[in-house]
C-alpha cells in the first residue's frame, strides 16, 4: 500500500489512526471501556492513555502499509469537534491463494443502534474487496452478542461453524461463532 486509505460514507470519514490522534483515542477506549470489556482481550490500564497511543501508532502506520492490518476510526463528519465513535480493522491479511482477512469493529456505547457501524463496515468491505481484492473476510463474534451477529447478517455474512474456548476475552476463554463473506457473495445480502 502506498498511501494510507480514507474513506468516507454520508456521516463518518474512516482513516487509519495517526500519532494526533492519541488523545482521542485514549479518550474513546477509557469512554467505552466497560462497554467493550466483554468482548476484548484483557487491556493493561496503559491502553486507556494517550501515552500508550503515542508509542503504538506509528508502529501501526508501518503495519497497514505493509498490508498486514488495515485499522480504522470512525470519526463523525458532524458537529462542532470531529469525535472519534468507533473503530474497525481487517486483521492478519493473508496473500496468496487464501486473500483473506479476519473483521473486528467496535462502536461508542452512545452511538449504538443508530446504523454508524453498518455504514462504516458496508465501506470497509468495499475497501476489502476492491482496493484490496481479498475474496474472503471472516467476522467472529461469542455467542450472546447478537447485535453483532444481527449485523453481520445484514452485511451478508454466513454462519461457517462454532469454535469452543476460541479467544480469551474479558479474563476467559470463550466460544465462537465463525462466520464469513466472500467477493462473489458481497452485495448479494447486504443491507
Amino acid at each position: 500500500m502506498l498511501t494510507l486509505p480514507v474513506l468516507t460514507t454520508p456521516r463518518l470519514v474512516l482513516r487509519v489512526p495517526s500519532a494526533g490522534d492519541a488523545e482521542a483515542l485514549a479518550a474513546f477506549v477509557l469512554r467505552n471501556r466497560e462497554h467493550l470489556r466483554p468482548f476484548e482481550p484483557t487491556r493493561p490500564d496503559s491502553w486507556f492513555t494517550p501515552q500508550f497511543w503515542v508509542k503504538e501508532l506509528p508502529a501501526l502506520t508501518s503495519r497497514v502499509l505493509r498490508e498486514e492490518l488495515v485499522a480504522f476510526i470512525l470519526v463523525s463528519r458532524f458537529g462542532a469537534t470531529p469525535t472519534i465513535v468507533g473503530c474497525c480493522s481487517l486483521t492478519d491479511i493473508v496473500r496468496g491463494p487464501f486473500q483473506a482477512a479476519y473483521l473486528g469493529f467496535g462502536l461508542d456505547h452512545a452511538h449504538v443502534g443508530q446504523g454508524f457501524m453498518t455504514e462504516a463496515l458496508q465501506s470497509v468491505l468495499g475497501f476489502a474487496f476492491g482496493s484490496l481484492e481479498l475474496h474472503r473476510v471472516m467476522a467472529n463474534h461469542v455467542p450472546r452478542n447478537e447485535r453483532s451477529a444481527r449485523l453481520l447478517e445484514r452485511l451478508g455474512f454466513e454462519r461457517e461453524g462454532f469454535a469452543k474456548a476460541y479467544l480469551h476475552l474479558d479474563g476467559r476463554w470463550q466460544d465462537h461463532v465463525l462466520t464469513a463473506l466472500t467477493s462473489d457473495r458481497w452485495g448479494a445480502g447486504a443491507a
